[in-house]
């Protein structure tokens, strides 16, 4: 039963604010005011009290009544969401609100407040959350009023907030700073006295100055070191401990040790170690914020991904980079192509591929003068779209990385060793702090146990991974190598074989030799361009681009069969173009291999296409089979076999004829004998085989193959630098364990003097930011040495 009474000494069990007035009593938890109420029963009505194990009082009051009427407007609705189509919406908003584990814990639990949002992923820097519902069950305004009243109210503008917000350095940590060091700065004038031995001539100015020092600690310790108690409580509540955790212990020891020698007049206290600690302690967390942002700018700006969009000027072809693409352009979709940008479909029957955005399988039809999302990819024949907003890459980054939200978290090295140094320092500090109470010496017991906990602080062993790998994916991306993350250039650096696809692979898609056995008339010929202008395989191309002709008939019926061929009807005639398997009838032509072109049930002749293979082919081969094992699978026929066995080693395996699921399974068999296999691929029709290695490769050359399920993108003209790409990788991994090494010989020599109470507390203070530039200096500068040693710069 709910109860109302003048209460003033409790604090609101939901936001933690404290109670005037009225108290609102339930279940014998008091609330401040109804919507804290009505979001603690909401959570109770949904078994989701589980929220208040994460954090005390984490909701945050809700004083607007606003109101989202306008979220109504379909105007509106289709230019804020990213993804929609007849069931499914996808929105991101930028939530300010976001602030600890508690927020990640309720936002990602949506569903369970309503059972039509089936999904929700925190991106917790940015303060992001990106939500998909059943928009027919429920309206983006229902969406937004949920949020609201669990006291996460999104920020909606038609400026795209997101974009504006997440590229800003945080304005409350620079405000923190600030303080801290208008606090720091009064302590050490108010501390001169001490400094210089003068503090007894003026006891009354002592007692003064020791006062206003406390004073002055406590906006350091409330609200500018505030974060390091928030983080240190939310890891001890999960039972672990976190690299904030010492320094809270730390910030919480100085200030009650400075208390407790002003109160009691026996001292002046650390008031100036700890405000110095907390100030070059946000200086350092600023230092990696700059960093990062610096780092995050070159992968989401300067690296475009390398997809070539064919678009249609005057009805003529012309490719374009994405980065290039303007509202109003028209572009030519092909079968396996992906969509770049939200466009509306002009010409063409679309089946689109959508499990890319929202993890369906099942292919979307849209018909003309519907919108088709960026994401989307085309699964019949080509269609002609009309691009209705620019192209975003970082959109297409956060879908390529998508499956990262699903995937189980792997602790990296410098991880795992910070949780068991962390524990280590304790036990040293504690050490410190007993011999020295043991040898009646409570001033040197305190400065060793301060100066342990904070010359030792793991934060620096967390930076050079992160740090390391960042740099280097900077390094790829300038050299036309796109790789996923920095996880993916750790299984990089692992690998140990290389399976290599044929055709678009080893093989350049420009300049073959084209000959044809038979005879095509010039209608016939008009056929076959219709038909081959809706693929993108690296044949249809070839062979298309030297018939040359500009102009297409429509097709229907259109299917591609992957490694084996396709067809369509066009003019009421079925054409055919692809090897046996996929023509109508049995054929035995002079030469078994080739492109068959079959029109109706006749049979028209052979295109033969003799690649060229890539420039410096012989030295790549030679290096790799240095470093791996060596195997190819390709899904065409033989005729190429003598001039693989020239150019790889004597016992390559070489298989052709393969259809995609023959090269994912023996991708399977590689790695089930221990063996960490990377794969390279043109994406077209080794995606699973690319998704199945652990370092999966989609070479692109001038076409837009972009594959979901790959780790890297890799020019075909950086092909050449492969091996370097390697050795680097593994030089990152070089670099870290150099890094960790730097690290523990600077915490033991800073531990042999700070156990022995010689090391002043401010020092080490000093000391550990400057710890945490050098080892961003230092991967950043030996990132450079060993890319420009691999000829990367």
């Amino acid at each position: 039963m709910e109860q109302q009474k003048i209460w003033s000494a409790n604090l609101c069990y939901h936001c933690g604010e404290g109670i005037s007035g009225i108290d609102l009593v339930i279940a014998d938890k008091h609330f401040c005011c109804a919507g804290c109420k009505g979001v603690y029963q909401i959570l109770s009505a949904n078994n989701m009290c589980a929220y208040y194990a994460y954090n005390e009082a984490p909701g945050k009051r809700n004083e607007t009544n606003t109101h989202f009427e306008y979220l109504e407007e379909p105007n509106i609705v289709k230019q804020l969401v990213s993804y929609q189509d007849k069931n499914n919406c996808i929105i991101t908003f930028y939530i300010p609100a976001i602030h600890c584990s508690s927020c990640i814990w309720l936002l990602e639990h949506l569903y369970k407040i309503n059972a039509a949002i089936y999904s929700s992923r925190i991106d917790f820097l940015k303060r992001e959350v990106t939500i998909s519902f059943k928009h027919q069950e429920i309206s983006l305004k229902q969406v937004v009023e949920i949020l609201t009243q669990i006291g996460y109210e999104p920020a909606i503008n038609l400026q795209d907030v997101v974009k504006e917000n997440s590229n800003t350095i945080h304005k409350s940590l620079i405000l923190k700073i600030g303080v801290a060091g208008f606090c720091m700065g009064n302590v050490m004038l108010f501390s001169f006295p001490e400094y210089f031995g003068l503090s007894n001539l003026e006891p009354q100015f002592k007692a003064l100055f020791g006062w206003l020092n406390l004073t002055f600690s406590i906006p350091v310790v409330l609200y500018c070191g505030k974060d390091y108690f928030l983080s240190a409580f939310a890891s001890l509540k999960h039972k672990h401990i976190n690299l904030d955790t010492p320094l809270a212990l730390i910030i919480a020891v100085l200030f009650l040790r400075t208390a407790f020698a002003v109160v009691f007049n026996s001292g002046v206290g650390f008031a100036d170690t700890l405000t110095g600690l907390v100030f070059l302690l946000l200086m350092g967390k600023w230092v990696q914020q700059r960093t990062y942002h610096h780092i995050s700018f070159d992968r989401d700006y300067r690296s475009y991904f390398p997809i070539a969009i064919t678009t249609l000027q005057n009805r003529q072809e012309k490719q374009k980079a994405i980065n290039e693409l303007a509202i109003g352009d028209r572009l030519w979709i092909r079968n396996g192509e992906l969509v770049p940008a939200d466009s509306i479909l002009m010409r063409g029957d679309a089946w689109l591929d959508m499990s890319f955005v929202t993890g369906e399988t099942e292919p979307q039809q849209k018909v003309l003068g519907e919108i088709i999302y960026a994401g989307g990819k085309q699964m019949g024949e080509g269609i002609e779209i009309e691009v209705v907003k620019n192209a975003s890459q970082s959109y297409l980054t956060g879908l390529w990385n998508k499956e990262n939200y699903t995937s189980n978290f792997k602790q990296n090295f410098n991880d795992s060793v910070a949780k068991y140094f962390s524990i280590a320092v304790f036990v040293i500090a504690f050490g410190a702090l007993a011999y020295w109470f043991f040898n009646n010496d409570s001033t040197k017991a305190w400065a060793a146990f301060t100066a342990v906990i904070i010359v030792a602080c793991p934060c620096v062993l967390a930076l050079s991974t992160p740090f390391t790998l960042s740099a280097i994916l900077s390094v790829f991306d300038k050299k036309g190598f796109y790789v996923k993350n920095t996880d993916a250039v750790e299984e990089l650096a692992h690998c140990n074989s290389i399976v290599f696809d044929k055709t678009g692979t080893l093989t350049t898609t420009e300049n073959a030799r084209i000959s044809f056995t038979g005879t095509l008339t010039d209608e016939e010929k008009k056929l076959l361009v219709s038909l081959l202008n809706h693929s993108s395989h690296p044949l249809s191309r070839q062979i298309l681009n030297n018939l040359s002709y500009g102009k297409f008939y429509p097709i229907s019926n259109y299917k591609e069969i992957p490694g084996k061929g396709i067809r369509g009807l066009i003019n009421n005639q079925m054409v055919y173009a692809g090897n046996q398997s996929v023509l109508p009838f049995e054929i035995k032509p002079d030469q078994v291999s080739g492109v068959h072109i079959v029109i109706n049930s006749t049979y028209k002749g052979t295109f033969m296409v003799s690649q060229q293979w890539r420039s410096n082919l012989p030295w790549l081969i030679a290096a790799l089979g240095k470093q791996f094992s060596l195997k190819v699978l390709s899904g065409d026929t033989n005729k190429d076999e003598k001039a693989l066995q020239s150019l790889f080693p004597t016992l390559t395996t070489l298989k052709f004829e393969q259809s995609p699921q023959q090269k994912l399974a023996a991708i399977l068999q590689q790695q089930q004998n221990g063996e960490k296999v990377m794969m390279l691929g043109d994406g077209l029709n080794d995606a699973g085989a690319l998704k199945q290695s652990d370092f999966g490769i989609a070479i692109t050359d001038n076409i837009n193959n972009f594959t979901p399920g790959c780790d890297a993108i890799l020019k075909g003209t950086s092909m050449g630098l492969l091996p370097n790409f390697h050795q680097l990788s593994k030089d990152g991994l070089k670099i870290i364990k150099i890094s960790f090494a730097i690290a523990i010989a600077y915490n033991c020599v800073g531990l042999y003097y700070a156990v022995q109470g010689t090391l002043y507390p401010l020092v080490a203070a000093v000391l550990m930011p400057l710890s945490t530039i050098t080892i961003i200096s230092f991967t950043t500068i030996a990132t450079r040495f060993f890319a420009r040693k691999n000829n990367l710069r």
